[in-house]
C-alpha cells in the first residue's frame, strides 16, 4: 500500500466508526478496566474520529514531512500504556503511516478497543491486517516505541539501548490561572482536570496561581462534576487520599469531587489537584522551562512575549496530529528508522 492508499483507508475507518454500534466491545472493555466508563470511552472514540481519521486532516498533517509513496516496512515494536482508552492508537497510527508494521504489546488495562478497531479496518481493506502484529513479549524488533512510568522507563532504556527507541516516562498537565478566569473558561478547565478521572499524562494535575488568588469561582465550576465520586474507585482514591493527608496533618482543602494541596510536585494523587502561588510570569516561566521534562502539556491563556506554549481551556483532551507525546517527533523518528 502506498501513503494514499494508507490515509484513505484511515479515512474509511474514521467514516466507518461514526455509524457504528460499538456497545458490546464498551461492555467489554468496561470489565477488563473498571477506570473505563461509557462516558470516557466514547469520549476517546469521539477524539480519534474526529482529530486523527479524516483524509483532510491526515493529509495536512503528512504533508509536512518528506515520506516516500513506498518503502521497505521495518518491525516497530510498540508497548503501548493503558491508563485511558486508546492511548496508544496514535503510535499504531504513525508506524502505520509510515509504511512500517506494527508489533503490538497492548497493556492488559486497554486490549479490546484498539484490536476492534483494526479488525474494523482489515475488514475496509485487507491488506492492512499485514501491518500489524499482535505479540506477548517484543523480538526481532528494528526500532521500539515505549510508553511507561518514570520506573519502568529505566529498564525500558536498558533493554532497548541496542536499537532505535523513544521511551515515554511520567508526565502532567499544568495549568497557570491569572484569576481572571472567566466562568466558561473556568469551566472548560474541569474537562482538563477531570475527563479519565485524571488519569491522563494530558490531564491537568497541578495549577499555577497568582498571590491572593480565589479559590470560590474554582470550587463553584467544580460542582458540576459531583457525579465523579459516584464512581466507585475514584471515591475510594478520595477517601483514601482525605484519610491519609488528616493522618500525616497535612494541610488541604476538600471538596466534594477533589482534594486541592499546596505542592511543588508536578504529579498529584487521583482524586487531587496541586497548586502553587506565583510571583511573576517570567520568573514562572523560567522555572517551567527548566522542569519541563515533567511537563506534557501547559493550559492557560495566550501571552504575548511567552517563552512557553500554552493550549486553550478545554482543549487537553483532543490533541492533533501533530501534538507528539513529550514533544518527541514520533513520524520523523519513523521516517529516519
Amino acid at each position: 500500500m502506498n501513503v494514499k492508499e494508507r490515509i484513505k483507508t484511515l479515512d474509511l475507518l474514521g467514516k466507518r466508526l461514526t455509524n457504528y454500534d460499538f456497545s458490546e466491545i464498551i461492555e467489554k472493555a468496561k470489565n477488563k478496566n473498571p477506570w473505563f466508563t461509557t462516558e470516557n470511552i466514547k469520549l476517546s472514540l469521539n477524539a480519534v474520529i474526529s482529530e486523527f481519521l479524516t483524509e483532510k486532516k491526515l493529509n495536512d498533517w503528512i504533508g509536512h514531512y518528506s515520506l516516500p509513496q513506498l518503502v521497505q516496512p521495518k518491525k516497530i515494536g510498540l508497548v503501548l500504556a493503558g491508563n485511558i482508552p486508546m492511548v496508544g492508537f496514535h503510535d499504531i497510527l504513525c508506524v502505520f503511516i509510515c509504511g512500517h508494521i506494527s508489533m503490538i504489546k497492548f497493556s492488559d488495562k486497554d486490549d479490546v478497543l484498539i484490536p476492534a478497531l483494526l479488525e474494523l479496518m482489515f475488514g475496509i481493506h485487507p491488506e492492512t491486517k499485514t501491518y500489524f502484529q499482535r505479540v506477548d513479549s517484543l523480538k526481532d524488533y528494528q526500532a521500539v516505541i515505549a510508553t511507561g512510568s518514570n520506573n519502568t522507563s529505566k529498564y525500558f532504556h536498558y533493554y532497548f539501548k541496542d536499537v532505535p527507541h523513544i521511551i515515554r516516562k511520567n508526565r502532567n498537565g499544568i495549568a497557570i490561572l491569572d484569576g481572571k478566569e472567566t466562568k466558561e473558561e473556568l469551566q472548560y478547565l474541569c474537562h482538563d482536570i477531570f475527563y479519565y478521572f485524571g488519569l491522563g499524562c494530558r490531564n491537568v494535575s497541578k495549577l499555577y496561581i497568582p498571590e491572593n488568588y480565589d479559590f470560590q469561582p474554582l470550587l463553584t465550576a467544580f460542582d458540576e462534576w459531583k457525579n465523579i465520586s459516584y464512581h466507585h474507585k475514584y471515591k475510594n482514591n478520595l477517601e483514601y487520599n482525605q484519610a491519609l493527608y488528616l493522618l500525616n496533618l497535612s494541610p488541604f482543602m476538600e471538596h466534594d469531587t477533589i482534594l486541592l494541596m499546596e505542592s511543588e510536585n508536578i504529579s498529584s494523587r487521583v482524586g487531587c489537584l496541586h497548586y502553587e502561588y506565583y510571583h511573576d510570569m517570567v520568573s514562572l516561566e523560567n522555572k517551567l522551562t527548566a522542569i519541563s521534562d515533567q511537563i506534557q502539556c501547559i493550559v492557560g491563556k495566550p501571552l504575548e512575549g511567552s517563552i512557553v506554549h500554552r493550549i486553550g481551556f478545554g482543549n487537553t483532551q483532543n490533541p492533533s496530529l501533530s501534538d507528539y507525546a513529550d514533544g518527541i517527533d514520533t513520524v520523523d523518528f519513523l521516517i529516519n528508522v
